[in-house]
């Protein structure tokens, strides 16, 4: 490894990997060290929600996700409902789950960040950190020994006991574990006893040909800590006395427990250290928000940090990462603690019947389709939204962009999202109104049409859209002048006036 690298990058969880490649496209050098020697063989999360589905889009790798994996309508809010949320009604050109393994996720983000320049050193554990003025002194212990690396700045993607929060003084409030589960990854089962397993509550999930996955959650195991290992035949006692079968499981290919503590870290950035994904929060892995909201992390920061090493960002452009992903951490943190409550409560003996009738309730309006989509919209990430800088804004500023057919000059097609697939700005011009504009480097000129009829974009004759596909300006204006005086003012919140 060279001394010196412009961003180190602690974790090569799909959290660090995304990050890395997303500064190595913007041309920041950028380094990934893991303390494990190799690729994590067994994978805790299983799925992509559309969101993140349309963040790999944007980036021209959704193709690579959706040939490794399988696509489902829809998502549990929780598995004690019947009513699954329905992701195929919402408005995005991926409207389903992609079942994927983790470790195919990391593998596939392995692979981009690598083909970007991104390096990444297995074997490698951070032992200290010391902030400077100018970088950061990073001292790591590798395969032949000590050694230091100076980073201009540091991201900790390393988990839930990150070494880079401990170093950077964030505290890290919350809630400590009071529920756990156990789920198990078996090579055989009986598939005729799934469905009984299933009306008990446990869930299952098919990873991958000849490869079964349990969650089980026992009345009688729910307090073991997830410190305490899963044994063969603690899993199999637990189907037993849940759905009267075992289903045949056979020989575990991997056990593993896991708890309810929720923390969220009360900053995001330190100075020259930041946090995303794990680091950053932590909860019950209800709904599969974990992975999700860390690429969604990772995404917000990349362009961020890089158009901040590159000289071009405005200010206080990284100081927005803490401002927009901090109230989506809380969101989903305190999301999960419903949803758990919804899990633990009926295995309570003197709660069941009330947490039941409870369920039977919320099944019933999870059948409305207006409460279904709202809950959709926030597990899927489809709704998140980030505050406009200014309350007269326009309002879709901080919305996600929808992926619109386009049909450039010269007859030639595309849409939104291939636009964005060199991770710059886009100014979209869906008006002949436009005049002349020389825009900074970090942005990329479009006139296009679009044949959709959109309530929410009628009328919009210019569109900003951010590098990671969220409206950074959007306005009505038609004459030329004023196009001309909004461009400027609005391009110089994002992008040093002097950049050329």
């Amino acid at each position: 490894m060279e001394k010196e690298t412009e961003v180190l990058v602690v974790g090569a969880g799909p959290t660090g990997l995304l990050l890395a490649a997303e500064l190595a496209l913007a041309g920041v050098r950028t380094d990934i060290v893991e303390r494990r020697t190799r690729p994590q063989r067994d994978s805790r999360a299983l799925n992509l929600h559309p969101r993140s589905l349309e963040l790999m889009d944007q980036r021209g790798l959704s193709d690579r996700f959706l040939a490794a994996g399988r696509t489902v309508p829809g998502w549990q809010f929780a598995a004690t409902l019947r009513t699954p949320l329905d992701f195929s009604a919402l408005a995005s050109p991926h409207p389903h789950a992609l079942l994927l393994a983790q470790s195919h996720t990391e593998a596939l983000l392995e692979e981009r960040a690598q083909e970007l320049g991104a390096r990444i050193h297995r074997g490698h554990e951070v032992t200290v950190l010391r902030q400077k003025d100018d970088s950061v002194e990073v001292g790591l212990r590798g395969p032949t020994g000590p050694t230091s690396v100076r980073a201009a700045y540091v991201v900790g993607c390393d988990g839930a006991r990150s070494i880079v929060r401990r170093a950077a003084d964030i505290a890290f409030p919350g809630t400590d574990e009071s529920f756990t589960a156990m789920v198990g990854d078996f090579a055989t089962a009986d598939h005729a006893h799934l469905d009984r397993a299933r009306q008990h509550g446990v869930l299952i999930a098919r990873l991958e040909p000849g490869l079964t996955r349990f969650v089980v959650m026992d009345p009688e195991r729910i307090r073991v800590p997830s410190t305490t290992p899963v044994t063969p035949d603690e899993f199999r006692t637990a189907l037993l006395r849940i759905c009267g079968t075992d289903c045949g499981v056979g020989r575990p290919t991997w056990l593993s427990r896991f708890g309810n503590a929720t923390r969220l870290a009360e900053h995001y950035r330190s100075g020259r250290l930041l946090l995303a994904g794990d680091a950053a929060h932590i909860h019950f892995p209800v709904g599969a928000q974990g992975l999700n909201t860390g690429l969604q992390d990772a995404m917000n920061l990349g362009w961020k940090l890089a158009a901040h090493i590159r000289g071009w960002a405005a200010p206080s452009l990284l100081d927005t990462y803490h401002a927009e992903r901090h109230p989506v951490g809380r969101a989903v943190t305190e999301r999960s603690e419903a949803q758990t409550l919804l899990v633990e409560l009926p295995l309570v003996e003197r709660y069941h019947r009330p947490a039941t009738l409870l369920c039977e309730l919320l099944d019933t309006l999870l059948g409305l389709a207006e409460v279904n989509r709202y809950l959709a919209g926030q597990l899927s990430a489809l709704d998140t939204a980030y505050p406009p800088a200014t309350p007269a804004a326009h309002p879709l500023t901080g919305r996600r962009m929808p992926d619109l057919p386009l049909a450039l000059p010269g007859g030639r097609q595309t849409r939104t999202y291939e636009l964005l697939h060199d991770g710059r700005f886009v100014l979209l011009h869906l008006s002949t109104a436009h005049t002349d504009f020389t825009t900074p480097a970090p942005v990329t000129t479009v006139t296009a049409r679009t044949s959709v009829q959109d309530p929410d974009l009628d009328g919009t004759t210019e569109i900003l859209i951010r590098p990671d596909g969220h409206i950074a300006w959007a306005t009505h204006t038609t004459d030329p002048r004023m196009l001309h005086a909004e461009r400027t003012r609005l391009l110089n919140n994002w992008i040093r006036p002097t950049h050329g």
